[in-house]
């Protein structure tokens, strides 16, 4: 039961401040958000921990884990950024799936062990990673929220979300920095998994749909990383690359996982 309420208690929470935001002011339900999302982080927070050792069995991951691990780390670095920044409208966006993210371990328990666990140079690999993967995640929900506001302009009448945001050109160079960090990690990601894929992982490193997609993710991020250095770019060209490179970096590991475990119904 404590598990249950350990997933269904954040979940609730994170709608509730969901709706908030679009009930109240957008200043007070930023301090409400500032001052009560700390408490779902912290029970989200121990139900991944539950859910990664259930039991005092073996660790266990799969894609709902690390679903729901990267939203509660793209949301805890959202709610460090709401003190410096006016970001209230990525609430719209970020609450509602980390709902989701809450209830995943729930439904879709882990069932893959955590093979090399206990290996100091996979945990650094896997901090690593999924830190990589929440940067990564809460720049996407940057990116859509710029969409958003972007389609708003045009608009004769603007939004709440647009009258809770900076200006566009202060929320593309908060997207910017958010990829360069992400961009950073997961290139130590990509990296240490082909040079130390037998120290890591126990064997040599292969091809899999995980590495391809991987790749895929470092390069796409590279080229825009690039062409925002070299060429300017920015605008929809710049968005589109940045959600292309998230897509590929979720196909990477959750849609592989999401494909054996629950389409297949394998667990390795």
């Amino acid at each position: 039961m404590r598990a249950i309420l350990l997933h269904l208690v954040p979940a609730a929470i994170y709608l509730a401040l969901a709706l908030s935001w679009r009930l109240r002011p957008a200043a007070r339900s930023g301090a409400l958000l500032r001052t009560v999302l700390p408490f779902a982080l912290l029970l989200h927070g121990a139900g991944l921990t539950l859910a990664l050792v259930a039991d005092g069995a073996a660790p266990r991951f799969g894609f709902s884990l690390a679903f729901s691990l990267s939203l509660w780390l793209a949301l805890s670095f959202y709610w460090v950024e709401s003190f410096f920044a006016r970001i209230e409208g990525l609430q719209a966006l970020a609450l509602p799936l980390a709902a989701l993210g809450a209830l995943l371990p729930l439904i879709f328990p882990p069932l893959q062990p955590l093979a090399n666990a206990g290996s100091r140079v996979f945990q650094l690999h896997l901090l690593v990673a999924m830190l990589a993967y929440s940067l990564l995640t809460l720049a996407a929900l940057h990116a859509l929220m710029m969409v958003a506001v972007q389609r708003q302009l045009h608009r004769a009448q603007p939004s709440k979300i647009l009258a809770a945001l900076p200006p566009l050109l202060t929320l593309e160079s908060l997207l910017f920095r958010l990829i360069e960090a992400g961009f950073l990690l997961l290139t130590l990601t990509v990296g240490s998994g082909i040079f130390f894929s037998e120290e890591i992982f126990g064997k040599a490193m292969v091809f899999s749909h995980k590495t391809v997609f991987a790749l895929a993710a470092w390069l796409t991020f590279a080229v825009l990383l690039a062409g925002r250095r070299i060429r300017g770019w920015r605008g929809k060209k710049a968005l589109r690359l940045a959600l292309a490179g998230f897509v590929f970096l979720l196909l990477a590991y959750v849609g592989t996982r999401f494909v054996l475990e629950v389409l297949l119904g394998r667990s390795g």
